[in-house]
């Protein structure tokens, strides 16, 4: 069986309003990097066959070390597919030497309304052997963490 990493969380947001910070430059930027990095955007194109291409630097490289540097994962992103208000399909190819970090992962970003806010579920499939399932379901939560506060504050 291929391997899923997952997380959901449920945003006091609309699915409208979460669906708009899955597809707006700054506001990804704000969000989406984890615990321990920061992200920006060098490239973007935000429509379906487009995407973007994301450096996340680690604040501390000392316990993390980078996919693409020491201090680095430089990600670039398609959208698959934009569906306003219940899904984002995006596949992610990470620049690194290592093959443990090669091929293509896909993440979809389900959005369900609940009650007042949105549940949002979030699967990767096609995820490179050398990431950590853990791990990656950890920086998932975060990022939805990131996206609730970014939301829930006004951005």
């Amino acid at each position: 069986m291929s391997r899923i990493d997952r997380g959901s969380r449920t945003i006091a947001a609309p699915p409208a309003a979460v669906y708009d910070a899955l597809v707006d430059r700054a506001a990804l930027e704000a969000w989406l990097p984890p615990d321990g990095m920061r992200g920006r955007i060098e490239r973007w194109d935000p429509r379906p066959g487009g995407g973007f291409r994301m450096v996340l630097t680690y604040l501390d490289p000392a316990g993390s070390p980078g996919k693409t540097s020491d201090a680095t994962d430089v990600v670039d992103v398609g959208f698959a597919e934009l569906v306003p208000a219940l899904r984002v399909v995006q596949t992610a190819v990470f620049q690194a030497d290592d093959p443990a970090y090669a091929g293509t992962m896909t993440m979809t970003w389900h959005l369900t309304a609940a009650g007042d806010g949105t549940a949002v579920t979030v699967t990767a499939t096609g995820v490179p052997p050398g990431i950590d399932q853990r791990v990656h379901e950890e920086g998932i939560a975060s990022s939805l963490a990131h996206l609730a506060a970014y939301l829930e504050t006004g951005g």
